[in-house]
């Protein structure tokens, strides 16, 4: 009975530690589809493009990806493998640790299983939430990952977001401000709508990264299904066959 009541307790708690892993910003839900080939290989190229630099995969291989994408051995040399030499590679970097983490202040993590520690909802807002702060190194903060030691590597894909303000009081009468929304100029409206959708397929392929077997198991799925539908029409035949030699 304890041990039910403790369930009970983690599953109405949940919602709440999901909202304060955000830093309090409510996360916008990515939608990804990982059946979803051509979005998984969008996603796969903005990837290797944009975050390969500094993040590796490395309990990934290109012929995995390869395969599960749809991808040509020659197709993965030439979009997708600007370091690595053969298919059987993992998606490693160069970069060493130590220069990372000099650089940005820690070491840069791997993102093999990036989604699956923080999910495609934190992952897809994170993604969409950097702004202006000129008081930060790199001149970006982030609404989820306050102080964050990351570049905005993907700016010119988005436009510049700015943070806009309002004043808000405190229970206690004190008055401060807080970031209302980020905003771009009128000129990258469009781009931003073009960023949301290719954010949807980076995260989309980092959800697959994260675990590429749940591609195959998705498919095997309903083949699953279906025979237990056909077994349990033959085991139904087969107990009122049995039951009525008995009766």
């Amino acid at each position: 009975m304890r041990k039910l009541f403790l369930k009970i307790a983690l599953t109405l708690l949940l919602p709440g530690m999901v909202f304060a892993a955000s830093g309090g910003v409510p996360l916008i839900q990515a939608n990804n589809d990982i059946a979803d080939q051509a979005s998984l290989q969008a996603g796969a190229k903005l990837f290797v493009n944009y975050c390969m630099g500094c993040h590796s995969a490395q309990y990934v291989r290109f012929e995995r990806v390869g395969r599960d994408l749809g991808l040509t051995e020659e197709e993965l040399l030439e979009n997708l493998m600007f370091t690595a030499k053969k298919v059987g590679e993992t998606m490693t970097i160069a970069m060493d640790k130590d220069d990372g983490k000099k650089w940005f202040g820690v070491t840069p993590p791997d993102l093999s299983v990036i989604a699956r520690a923080r999910g495609t909802d934190w992952l897809y807002t994170y993604l969409l939430s950097f702004y202006l702060d000129s008081s930060r190194p790199w001149g970006v903060n982030n609404l989820v990952f306050k102080d964050v030691g990351m570049p905005h590597v993907l700016w010119e894909r988005q436009g510049w977001q700015k943070p806009f303000y309002e004043t808000v009081t405190d229970e206690d009468g004190n008055s401060h401000q807080v970031i209302k929304k980020l905003v771009v100029d009128k000129a990258d409206e469009a781009k931003a709508e073009q960023y949301r959708k290719e954010m949807r397929d980076l995260v989309n392929f980092l959800e697959y990264i994260g675990e590429p077997a749940k591609l195959e198991r998705r498919a095997l799925g309903w083949k699953v299904i279906l025979f237990l539908f056909i077994f349990l029409g033959f085991a139904y035949a087969l107990k009122k066959e049995y039951w009525r030699d008995i009766h």
